[in-house]
């Protein structure tokens, strides 16, 4: 957590040192209540004392209670001014942080926990500097000044409040060892609710169309309860605390009466008087020290939950990204070639690899398309283009330069990527082909001509608002047609030296592929194009195709060359297209 607190700014370091000035006069104003109620009590016994004097004490008792007000409405405000500018910043750093995470450390985290560590945990630590950079420091400055105060008012009341404090210690100790190791279990199981609720939500159409309602109820509902008892254990073992405290002050207060009445029936006269006003001085400042160690007993049962919040939000801090951004940014002296030389690439911790020794190269202007069955290695292979995941062995070039050399945003500039899976952005269609920056002015003109040549001028134009119609998020208002046009107009509009697409095509009829792809061709005739598809139509009249089996690559080359040489290629084909259709083809 220190850690952590070490990204606060001067000006919140300035801030907590003024909210300690003025805790320590909050608490020194709090503490002459009790000697100016003392003075009362005494002038009220003796006799011949004025009016005026016990007005005067009085007044200022309540001038005390007032300066007290203040200064605790000024510490709140820094305390509270600190918490929300360390929420704010460390919110900033997980999301800065988790941007420039790969694939496979995103996933490692899972989507639901980096939500919950970005929200709940950083809250946790910030009720925690909200509430205990006030209650830490007041606590035992008041702790200590007022059992400085009641040292020498006598022995017999100084011994019964220790053992009142050791008792309250005992209680305290013993709940933080039964709760404290579940606010780890508790953090965990907030990730899996995360999780659940997001599982369901994104896939609400499968869940109604197979009627399992009843069954994503049921498995929330398991979560949901783990997590409600878990939560009632731990707020059922706290609830414990009240009645304690109220049995010790109630009974350190019977205690000090109790002992004071016979310690003043067996005075003198003379000393009656003194002994009764520090009886009513002790017993103020007794309370103030059971208070201030109910204070720290509070924090120390919240400390341990934000520890754990902290150490989980350090987890995600201190991930070492594995893709090292270059620093190269200069000219080059190709211009839209993509080389693989003997690339081989398997996951961490997998014992086999996904792609094997995969070499070839492309030049500007040419199309590559990439097919196999599922699992081949396709996608894989297109991910390491723009850095998703680093190739374990080998070398992929950009333009005759590593991709690993590159500074990111020089190397997504020249790169247009369509995912597998088309994604929408809250916004309106004109900010969803325009989106990003690639270092180039995206004109209305251009997103139009964009739009046109991905084939999706024609819904655009349909809509009530045209170009400026809102898309939902995730774009669950269009079709998956729709949105796969707007990806890849999205792309268009970018205009890069590559374009990649990763199956951009699977959810478009064959005769909207095929106007597509024939417009796409004339449009970016000085582009590098990487495809990766199911369809034989979409790729045949590419001027190379990469065969994959099992991540190895088992043939090369055009698709009349393909249909001689590889069996793999002619059965994939033979199975979608008829042998006359092949001829023709």
């Amino acid at each position: 957590m220190l850690k952590l607190l070490k990204n606060l700014s001067k000006k919140e370091w300035l801030f907590a040192i003024f909210c300690v000035i003025l805790i320590v006069g909050q608490v020194w104003l709090e503490l002459k209540i009790p000697d100016y109620m003392s003075e009362i009590t005494v002038l009220v016994q003796t006799e011949g004392s004025k009016m005026n004097d016990i007005i005067l004490n009085g007044g200022y008792m309540v001038l005390c209670a007032l300066g007290s007000l203040i200064f605790a409405v000024g510490a709140g405000f820094f305390a509270s001014y600190i918490a929300s500018e360390f929420s704010k910043n460390t919110r900033k750093q997980i999301f800065d942080k988790v941007q420039n995470l790969d694939t496979e450390e995103i996933k490692n985290f899972q989507t639901s926990s980096l939500i919950t560590r970005t929200t709940n945990d950083v809250t946790q630590i910030e009720m925690l500097i909200a509430m205990g950079l006030q209650l830490l420091v007041k606590a035992p400055i008041t702790a200590v000044w007022a059992i400085t105060k009641i040292l020498n008012k006598g022995w017999q009341w100084s011994a019964v409040t220790g053992v009142a404090v050791l008792i309250l210690l005992g209680v305290i100790t013993m709940l933080m060892i039964i709760v404290i190791p579940r606010f780890k279990i508790v953090q965990k199981l907030i990730d899996k609710i995360n999780g659940l609720a997001r599982e369901n939500l994104t896939g609400i159409r499968v869940v109604r169309a197979f009627n399992a309602e009843k069954y994503q109820e049921n498995k929330f509902d398991e979560t949901n309860d783990k997590l409600t008892n878990m939560q009632l254990f731990n707020q059922k073992k706290f609830a414990i605390m009240m009645p304690v405290m109220y049995l010790i002050m109630y009974g350190l207060t019977l205690s000090i009466y109790f002992i004071g009445a016979g310690l003043i029936q067996d005075s003198p006269l003379a000393s009656k008087i003194a002994l009764f006003g520090n009886m009513i001085v002790f017993s103020s400042y007794a309370m103030q020290v059971i208070m201030s160690f109910l204070m720290l007993a509070m924090i120390f049962m919240m400390i341990p939950r934000a520890g754990v919040s902290a150490r989980r939000i350090n987890e995600v801090l201190d991930t070492k990204q594995k893709i090292v951004p270059g620093t190269f940014d200069k000219e080059t002296k190709e211009k839209g070639t993509v080389e693989f030389k003997n690339v081989s690439f398997k996951y961490p911790d997998a014992d086999e690899y996904v792609l094997e020794n995969i070499s070839f190269k492309v030049n500007q202007g040419e199309t590559i398309a990439f097919i196999g069955s599922t699992g081949s290695g396709k996608s894989t292979l297109i991910n390491l283009v723009p850095r998703f995941y680093d190739a374990t062995e080998g070398e992929v070039l950009i333009d005759g330069i590593n991709v690993k050399e590159y500074k990111p945003e020089i190397l997504n500039n020249k790169l247009g990527y369509v995912p597998q899976k088309a994604v929408m952005f809250a916004g309106t269609v004109n900010y969803n082909i325009s989106y990003g920056e690639n270092g180039k002015e995206t004109s209305e003109t251009k997103i139009k001509e964009a739009a046109k040549v991905a084939q999706a001028s024609e819904f655009i134009e349909k809509m009530d608002d045209k170009y400026e119609t809102h898309i939902a998020q995730g774009g669950s208002n269009v079709s998956g047609g729709q949105k796969q046009r707007l990806a890849i107009a999205r792309a268009i509009a970018r205009d890069p030296e590559i374009y990649i697409f990763d199956d951009s095509f699977s959810a478009l009829d064959y005769k909207t592929d095929a106007v597509l792809r024939k417009e796409l061709k004339n449009y970016t005739k000085n582009a590098t194009s990487l495809i990766v598809a199911q369809r034989i139509g979409t790729i045949m009249n590419a001027d190379k195709i990469v065969v994959l089996d099992s991540g190895k690559c088992v043939g090369m080359g055009t698709h009349k060359e393909l249909l001689k040489t590889c069996d793999v290629y002619k059965e994939i084909a033979l199975s979608q297209l008829s042998k006359e259709e092949l001829e023709n083809a």
